[in-house]
């Protein structure tokens, strides 16, 4: 007999219509309950790949006009609605760190970069990735835009070391070589060097202003220090995790180092463009440094790199228009913004804060303490922003916790934590996210299976071993 296969997209269809048919819970608004059935389907049908990520977020944002779910007798306000994602200034900071990588690439700078990398640290596919997340974790402290530290930093000397050795993006066989690896070992330890400092992230400063509003007190200082120890075991611990569950197919380089070398000989001095294209880094670290001395934001930096780069002729607009891994990102994932922040706006979100606080009002602060904390790691798989995360949930659920007993700095400290640390579960969660995804290394399965597993690997050392060393510091 054979096999009735159901279609991806049958089914990505019947769990909309399900949902969206459902009457809406008491204290859902209708609108709400609409967008989320939307915003299921479209997730679902990624996942399953009924269709072209793009693909789907155009069906999201036509059904969402139609139904005019954001502006109800407004059909004009609801597609601008609709749209509004496109106008996100994270979104285009997304985007132009695509170009910014397509200048290492095309001057040649990332080459001599990697291969110095390679000279320092490339016996081995895995100090490939101790040396990378050593970066990102030098730069967080200074750097509070993981977006600008991962995607316009980290990423293109990521991408042209994993290519110099062979692991080529549009040649998907090669992808195991070394570039996967490398790919998900630098994103997660983005997220955790963002985790470790108050200024690794831009929520966490949102973080610390909740807490502060419920009489609890979080400093530079005092962030680094409860987050130190599980931030460095974390450190340590991930990239081994990955070479375990998802190994590279290169894993001894034998005589990369002296190999780097020579490669690095016969590339000769330095050319005019890498010199542009190394001021132009030098620019964007010092801005998005001291962005905050000068009111310049990110996005604003990653423009002016971008148009020094062109009007030096580094890049060209044909580059630009060419790259277009950069422009699937920005549609598909303002989107995702789009929809998440209206979820929220919505008051969906704030529903969802208040069931919890109902199932778990009667348990001891023992048991409430890591529900709290897993509600808020999973629930993420509904964001795609931890921004907008933070600020739907954080409040909701430390205010939960304190009222029934949770230690408020244990608590605190952890929620903030997590908000960067639940970015591994899914493609879209953090900032950084699409950028590595967009880079085509990793196929969708591989990212959300193996990131669930770095997730509860990281939850668990920031919970137990960040939970005893938050006792024996004396924060609770």
């Amino acid at each position: 007999m054979n096999e009735v296969k159901i279609p991806q997209s049958l089914i990505t269809l019947a769990v909309g219509i399900a949902i969206w048919l459902i009457p809406a819970p008491d204290g859902v608004v209708i609108e709400a309950w609409h967008l989320f059935a939307i915003f299921v389907a479209t997730i679902l049908g990624i996942i399953l790949k009924a269709a072209p990520m793009g693909t789907m977020c155009m069906v999201a944002i036509a059904l969402t006009a139609f139904f005019q779910v954001l502006a109800p007798g407004d059909p004009g306000k609801s597609i601008t609605l609709a749209l509004r994602g496109l106008g996100d200034k994270v979104i285009w900071l997304i985007g132009i760190s695509f170009f910014i990588a397509r200048g290492f690439i095309k001057t040649g700078l990332g080459n001599r970069i990697a291969f110095l990398f390679v000279r320092i640290f490339g016996k081995s596919s895995l100090g490939l990735a101790y040396g990378l997340s050593l970066a990102d974790l030098v730069l967080a402290p200074a750097v509070p835009s993981n977006t600008a530290r991962g995607g316009g930093i980290v990423y293109p000397i990521m991408k042209s070391m994993a290519m110099s050795f062979g692991s080529m993006p549009d040649q998907p066989e090669t992808h195991r070589k070394l570039g996967a690896y490398l790919t998900l070992s630098s994103y997660n330890a983005n997220l955790i060097a963002s985790s470790m400092f108050l200024t690794g992230t831009a929520s966490n400063p949102m973080c610390q202003k909740f807490a502060l509003n419920l009489g609890i007190k979080i400093s530079w200082i005092s962030w680094a220090t409860a987050a130190i120890v599980p931030g460095l075991v974390a450190f340590f611990v991930i990239p081994l995790v990955l070479y375990k569950i998802y190994p590279p197919e290169l894993k001894k380089t034998g005589d990369a180092p002296q190999i780097a070398a020579a490669k690095l000989k016969e590339m000769g001095p330095i050319s005019r463009n890498e010199w542009l294209m190394l001021l132009t880094f030098f620019i964007l670290l010092f801005l998005w440094m001291t962005g905050d001395l000068f009111s310049i934001d990110a996005t604003t930096t990653a423009f002016i790199g971008l148009i020094v780069l062109l009007l030096t002729s580094v890049l060209t607009w044909e580059d630009v228009k060419g790259e277009k891994g950069a422009w699937d990102t920005i549609v598909w994932f303002a989107v995702l913004v789009m929809m998440a922040s209206s979820l929220n706006e919505l008051g969906f979100i704030g529903w969802f804060s208040n069931l919890i606080k109902v199932q778990i009002g009667g348990l001891s602060w023992e048991m409430a303490f890591p529900i709290i904390i897993l509600v808020y790691f999973f629930s993420h798989y509904l964001f795609a922003s931890a921004t907008a995360h933070v600020a739907a949930m954080y409040a909701a659920l430390l205010g939960v916790g304190v009222s029934l007993g949770i230690p408020g700095l244990l608590l605190a400290f952890m929620l903030g934590f997590v908000g960067s640390i639940y970015g591994t579960l899914t493609h879209y969660g953090h900032g950084p996210a699409p950028v590595f995804f967009g880079s085509g290394y990793v196929d969708l399965k591989s990212w959300w299976v193996k990131g669930l597993i770095t997730g509860l690997v990281m939850l668990f050392i920031y919970m137990v071993i960040g939970g005893l060393w938050l006792k024996l510091i004396g924060d609770f």
